[in-house]
């Protein structure tokens, strides 16, 4: 095997174990109010180090495809484990950004229930009040 494609390769493995301990440590800090731009500030670590390592896979499959053919069935191999471990990466992390974007949503959704809310209210209370004004029932 190349010394540069096991040199990219212990690279990888390094930052995909950072990944990992940083989507852990991201996922806790959900619905945590105070923790907010920390957690901001994890999710942006994990997207460079996402960066990181597809750099680094595409150095490796640079790296792969200059090999004589019987290395080079291994080595793919091992490239595709590592972009799909990198996939789940990816989606651990989208996972952990979407609550923000559900929570988000979801005020706004109350926010527009509430004013359907306040608008009924004001109708039923103009048709009383008018009713009141119209049958000059003098109560008030």
């Amino acid at each position: 095997m190349s010394e540069v494609f096991e040199g990219y390769e212990r690279q990888y493995c390094e930052a995909s174990a950072s990944l990992s301990r940083k989507c852990t440590a991201a996922s806790a800090l959900d619905g945590v109010v105070l923790s907010a731009e920390k957690k901001k500030q994890k999710l942006s670590e994990i997207q460079s180090g996402v960066e990181e390592a597809e750099s680094l896979i595409r150095k490796m499959d640079l790296e792969a495809r200059n090999l004589q053919p019987s290395i080079k069935a291994g080595l793919l191999a091992k490239l595709r484990e590592y972009k799909s471990d990198l996939n789940n990466v990816k989606s651990e992390l989208k996972r952990i950004s979407a609550p923000n974007a559900r929570q988000a949503t979801r005020e706004e959704l109350l926010e527009s229930g509430m004013a359907d809310t306040l608008a009924v209210s004001y109708s039923i209370f103009t048709h009383v009040i008018l009713g009141v004004l119209s049958h000059g029932s003098g109560v008030y």
